[in-house]
């Protein structure tokens, strides 16, 4: 791609700008042309709908698409990673909580210091990201893995904060879904001198960046500061999309995608890149949000397009990332060795901390005067015995599930969350009950496991042809629980009382769980470690390699689907009971195997006895610490899973050194 191939792409753009206004449009373009000129002269309202909501919509499209192309390419050619974006590096969501914090505790100062506000979220981010991976990973998957855990931590607490201050956050809600709409000029104003910075980017990013291009010495060698340089532009991209995104609310992937897609079309130097990115940005936006537009339309209700944009972004990313990251690609994350055998005063420890959980459980109750040691009353045990198991076998579950994908996909990475089981029966659900009249408050475990099976499924399907690559197939677990977040940021932007529910349903909390559900799900999860267990020579035999187990008799194949159908009832009857629940499939098992479980059927039980305790502890931390208001289970083992991580990745990179 040259300077003149620019020229009719940009011709394209004007052309489908155009032809955009032109939607459901009612006034001849005489009367169009002249309210462009001047919105004053507006007198119907056409004209008004006109002058200040489709042409300002727009104006606000074309600027955001170009921000977000531009900024993409900008961190890609940065970090030499095809798939670093706004999006994955963890710094949509660090605005995000900024916004809502700022939201909340400080709303008269929205006006003035909301972009300060998301750029300083959006930079807590990517310093953790830097912290995490270090700047000699920011090129491969670590950086990634980063984003994605950043992601689940920083969505985990906003979360917390949107449902502790239900009466405030309302209006977050349409935001978080990216919405495009305009009542007027004023945001477009507030917006155009905080993109200033743009221009500035344009001229001198160039430069720096094809100096990179030589690698850190050869940079360095030619006089450039890499490391000022790189934090320098870096932050007038971060400080692009804060500016952007606190206008329009969370758009993914137009800033992963469009580098992508100028790359392919042949743009080879920094600078060509950079402007075919800005207008492809651009045009990219325009025809998501028209197509937004459009579905609203059909459906009669409001279709934000950052829903639209991750509809069309998600397969992308599944795509483009099967395309540069092969099977060979290391995890170059590594974990903590293991003992050779199991620990029995660690394995006890973890033991006498469940039943001191149980204990405290049934005993620690809420008094008139606060929390006190008391022998719960017949009411009280009732309602709390439920909670009990649940939280019990909510955890055993999912370490189960987490233990069979990792060893069946070779993968240590592999979690029911991170892969998108889970976020298949939650997409299941969340859809069964808008549309379908179903209830969240009854346990649908036919919906939640029709949802988990259908992306077993599609992982199977991706993921055979590169033998399973960790990259391949966390960025196609990253793919779908991003599409699965724009859609119930969508069900969300509601903004009724149903967006509460659902809300309150996503957090994973036991708080809605009745005795039926609970010994059902006791019974079914019991049911599955008895099968889990008795597959336990088949999963060690299958974990050595497919062909090692065929050799000894076993059929890998069958075996291999029928392990993945218990990882879906595992993931549906869990999901259906009590709601999404993040990094105890992942991390049960790593203390499981750190702890010296290297045979299958102590690795289940180890992780099942971690995974127990984790979740109870979890339920009865958030009961107590901010008492008289809690915090859903699924909500407090998300930030402190993530947390773990996170410390787990940069020990590991220190330890390395």
């Amino acid at each position: 791609m040259t300077w003149r191939h620019l020229i009719p792409v940009s011709v394209l753009l004007v052309l489908a700008a155009l032809s955009s206004l032109q939607l459901n449009q009612t006034l001849d373009l005489g009367t169009q042309w002249r309210l462009i000129g001047d919105p004053h002269l507006a007198q119907s309202f056409d004209d008004f709908n006109f002058a200040y909501a489709q042409f300002p919509r727009l104006v606000i499209t074309l600027l955001v698409g170009a921000v977000l192309g531009v900024v993409g390419s900008l961190m890609q050619q940065l970090t030499q990673n095809s798939l670093t974006s706004p999006l994955t590096m963890g710094t949509s969501s660090g605005a995000w909580l900024a916004l809502i914090v700022l939201n909340i505790w400080w709303p008269q100062a929205i006006a003035d210091y909301s972009a300060l506000a998301a750029m300083g979220g959006a930079l807590l981010a990517f310093g953790l990201i830097v912290l995490i991976a270090g700047l000699d990973n920011m090129t491969g998957l670590p950086m990634v893995i980063s984003g994605m855990v950043i992601n689940i931590l920083l969505g985990a607490i906003a979360a917390a904060i949107i449902l502790l201050h239900q009466d405030y956050a309302q209006n977050v809600f349409m935001w978080g879904a990216g919405d495009l709409a305009q009542n007027g000029w004023d945001q477009i104003a507030w917006l155009l001198p905080r993109l200033t910075p743009l221009l500035i980017l344009l001229l001198i990013a160039p430069r720096i960046l094809t100096l990179l291009r030589l690698g850190h010495q050869g940079a360095q060698a030619r006089g450039l500061p890499v490391i000022p340089a790189f934090f320098l532009l870096m932050m007038f991209g971060i400080w692009l999309v804060s500016a952007s995104i606190t206008v329009v609310g969370l758009i993914g992937f137009i800033g992963l995608l469009t580098p992508n897609i100028v790359r392919a079309l042949g743009a080879r130097t920094p600078r060509i890149e950079l402007v075919a990115s800005l207008v492809f940005g651009a045009l990219l936006l325009l025809a998501t949000d028209v197509l937004a537009q459009w579905l609203s339309v059909w459906a009669g209700q409001v279709v934000p397009s950052g829903v639209t944009a991750a509809a069309i972004g998600a397969p992308a990313l599944i795509w483009f990332s099967r395309r540069q990251l092969k099977a060979q690609d290391g995890m170059a994350v590594a974990l903590p060795g293991s003992r050779p055998r199991i620990s029995v005063p660690l394995t006890v420890s973890i033991g006498v901390l469940l039943l001191l959980g149980v204990a405290l459980y049934i005993g620690y109750q809420s008094q008139q005067a606060g929390l006190a040691l008391a022998w719960p009353n017949e009411f009280q045990w009732a309602l709390r015995w439920p909670r009990l198991l649940t939280a019990l076998f909510t955890g055993i579950g999912l370490a189960l599930a987490g233990t069979i994908l990792q060893r069946l996909i070779y993968n240590p990475l592999a979690s029911p969350d991170i892969l998108g089981v889970s976020s298949g029966a939650t997409f299941a659900l969340v859809f069964s009950s808008l549309f379908l009249g179903q209830s969240l408050q009854s346990t649908q475990w036919g919906t939640a496991l029709l949802g988990s099976l259908a992306v077993l499924l599609v992982l199977i399907a991706l993921g055979r042809k590169q033998q399973f690559a960790p990259s391949s197939v966390i960025l196609t677990g990253i793919a779908m629980t991003a599409l699965l977040q724009a859609f119930v940021q969508f069900c969300l932007a509601k903004g009724n009382q149903d967006s509460y529910k659902i809300l309150q349903w996503l957090a994973g909390s036991t708080y809605r769980v009745t005795a039926e559900q609970a010994l059902l799900l006791v019974a079914l999860v019991g049911a599955m470690l008895g099968l889990s267990l008795m597959s336990s020579r088949a999963l060690t035999l299958i974990s050595i390699s497919r062909s090692f187990a065929q050799a000894r008799g076993l059929s890998s194949s069958l075996t291999s689907f029928s392990l993945l159908v218990l990882v879906a009832i595992l993931c549906a009857v869990v999901t259906a009971t009590m709601g999404p629940i993040s990094f105890v499939g992942l991390i049960a098992p790593h203390l499981a195997r750190m702890l010296g479980a290297q045979q299958a059927k102590s690795q289940l039980l180890l992780a099942s006895l971690i995974g127990a305790t984790t979740m109870l502890w979890s339920d009865w931390l958030g009961q107590v610490v901010l008492y008289p208001n809690q915090i859903a289970a699924g909500t407090l083992v998300a930030i402190l899973g993530a947390l773990y991580f996170l410390v787990l990745l940069v020990f590991n990179r220190l330890f390395r050194r």
